[in-house]
């Protein structure tokens, strides 16, 4: 298989199973790039948790910030990579107060060159409760919902998981479809 996915969902939603399972069927040599930061106790406990849950099954690599540069050597020696998740990289790209536009920008640049392997992506949907009661959070969502309309655009599949059920918003035989504004 061949062509990069965009998968979609809330907290907790099934999306990195739904994911996972995509990544094991459309490779042999599946990696599985977490763009987590293990900063406190709790966090640790779930990268380790995650960790233990694909040992066998990925090659783990772990890049916080510099995604597209990881893609581009990730995929000499694989040929379908996991991104777990975008919007912890957008977090990360805040915390280190770089560009994220830019930063995905060139994401995007580098998906739309990349063909030696499939890119399966995995983000959070935030834009779908209330507002943020704080500019930062405001912030993190407009960017988050750029970037996905960004990588839906560009990806040949979309996927947005509820309830672990997943719904074909885009697919690689052209259903779907990108608004312009």
């Amino acid at each position: 298989m061949t062509g990069h996915v965009l998968v979609l969902g809330g907290a907790r939603s099934g999306k990195t199973a739904f994911a996972e399972q995509l990544a094991i069927r459309s490779g042999s040599r599946p990696a599985y790039m977490a763009t987590a930061q293990a900063l406190d106790a709790e966090m640790r406990d779930r990268v380790a948790s995650h960790r233990a849950g694909r040992a066998a099954r990925f090659t783990t690599i772990e890049e916080p910030l510099a995604l597209s540069d990881a893609l581009v050597a990730a995929a000499k020696k694989h040929d379908v990579i996991l991104v777990d998740c975008l919007t912890l990289w957008i977090t990360n790209l805040l915390v280190a107060n770089e560009d994220v536009a830019k930063a995905v920008s060139e994401l995007g640049a580098t998906l739309v060159q990349l063909k030696a392997a499939r890119v399966i992506l995995v983000s959070n949907e935030v834009g779908l409760g209330i507002v943020p009661d704080n500019a930062m959070a405001r912030t993190f969502r407009d960017l988050a919902g750029s970037a996905h309309q960004r990588l839906a655009e560009i990806c040949d599949e979309v996927h947005f998981i509820v309830a672990g059920l997943p719904m074909t918003l885009k697919s690689a035989a052209g259903r779907g479809r990108v608004y312009e504004a």
